[in-house]
């Protein structure tokens, strides 16, 4: 049987993972592919630590190009992360004529353009399943799965560190700082949680899903980012009574010749799927022309199941060797010569969640409420939140939820109410999944 090399750059918690893997179930994946796929090289820059697998200690090297230019090395398997080294070492290994896995979002939202030119110029394979939902095949759904569809739309839930925070701000009706060290304690956040509280690390995810889906890359520039580091636990609770969960969601969509990719705090009705989805696990849903609504669930991160999606791809590529027939699944495959853009965030409609912190007077309701229809922003429903225990310095809660508007209408209005005074605070904006 034909035996297939793979090289690893980056022994962290996914590199040891594969490496267990791919040792773990040898003779199950030569079965189901047909090749003894083998780690040749593993190189990081610390070799003492123990990683809870075994390894043959004469494999292992400080140096990532001895990886790339071992001869018996097949495939190149990057996770460093970044756009640093990482960036370097793939643009190496393609230009080698390696085929390339890797689990790198960062590098293909901001690079993706570069890296998968070069592939195919290369004429080589690289597969990055990994890079978006961890144990979620969401990347092959959308390269291979749903390839006869013309996707409509994409909602995901895709970091399980404020997935896990906003499930227990709501279950426990604590505040955010709270939640995140619990998040922090149970390993799910980092020491400076900026990239996903702030909504960077679904960003990536999100710009990745929306060049499959549309043909073309997107840039991060482009896409509009929300984290939840600001959000209230007051408005996570009046969320829950009105009948909804708050999720950090990308939002991508198509609508004519313009796209949507954005990602924030977003107000999800409790009987939707995506409202199910809690603690640390990711969704997707994906509404194809023909397939209609599918749901992709599961872990997003880890050792286990980020390492499970890199070795599907590994497994792919082994294939793809043994047929002579490499770059049988593209990467951004351009769809049509019709040229797509990327829609303004103040161009975008939606349902919006408003609190406003109101002064305490006759009047004032029909104030605002006023302001709002004056810039064509139409109310649902309206209420006043809690009892004289809530008044803060005279004002009182008040929460709106609209009717279909325009981003830039509701922000008009927004600051025409800031400016008449009758509010003590900036007024909280969320938008709702329609």
């Amino acid at each position: 049987m034909k035996q297939i090399g793979v090289g690893i750059v980056g022994f962290g918690t996914v590199g040891a993972g594969v490496v267990d893997g791919l040792q773990r179930n040898r003779e199950l994946l030569a079965h189901r592919i047909g090749a003894d796929i083998v780690a040749r090289r593993i190189a990081d820059v610390d070799l003492a630590r123990d990683r809870g697998v075994a390894v043959d200690p004469a494999i292992l090297t400080t140096d990532a190009r001895a990886v790339i230019n071992d001869p018996s090395v097949d495939i190149v398997v990057e996770l460093i992360g970044g756009t640093g080294i990482a960036r370097t070492l793939v643009i190496e290994a393609l230009k080698a004529g390696k085929a390339v896995v890797t689990a790198n979002k960062k590098l293909l939202a901001e690079y993706g353009e570069e890296i998968f030119s070069l592939a195919e110029t290369a004429g080589v394979d690289l597969y990055f399943g990994a890079s978006v939902g961890g144990g979620i095949p969401i990347v092959r759904v959308l390269r291979e799965g749903l390839v006869g569809n013309s996707i409509q739309s994409l909602f995901g839930i895709l970091n399980g560190t404020c997935n896990y925070i906003l499930t227990r701000m709501e279950n426990e009706s604590i505040p955010f700082d709270e939640a995140l060290k619990a998040a922090q304690t149970a390993g799910y956040a980092e020491s400076n949680p900026s990239l996903d509280i702030d909504g960077f690390d679904t960003a990536h995810k999100a710009v990745i899903l929306a060049s499959l889906a549309y043909g073309f890359q997107v840039p991060m520039s482009v896409a509009a980012v929300e984290g939840i580091r600001s959000l209230a636990g007051v408005d996570v609770q009046f969320a829950r009574e009105l009948g909804y969960r708050i999720k950090l969601l990308a939002v991508i969509r198509r609508d004519g010749a313009e796209i949507e990719v954005r990602v924030h705090p977003t107000l999800v009705t409790r009987d939707h799927m995506l409202a199910s989805v809690s603690h640390a696990f990711n969704a997707v849903m994906v509404r194809g022309d023909f397939a209609g609504d599918t749901l992709y669930y599961g872990r997003g991160a880890g050792r286990e199941p980020t390492a499970s999606t890199v070795i599907g791809d590994i497994g792919d590529v082994a294939r793809n060797l043994l047929a002579g027939s490499p770059r049988h699944s593209r990467g951004i495959a351009r769809l049509s010569s019709e040229p797509l853009r990327v829609r303004a965030l103040s161009a975008i409609h939606s349902r919006y969640y408003l609190r406003l912190m109101v002064v305490d007077r006759a009047g004032t309701l029909g104030q605002f409420t006023t302001i709002l229809g004056k810039h064509g922003v139409s109310i649902h429903a309206v209420s006043q939140k809690g009892g004289a225990d809530d008044q803060e310095g005279g004002f009182v809660p008040v929460v709106a939820l609209t009717h279909l508007a325009r981003e830039a209408d509701v922000d008009a209005a927004l600051a025409e109410i800031r400016a008449t005074g009758i509010v003590g605070e900036d007024p909280v904006k969320l938008r709702m999944l329609d």
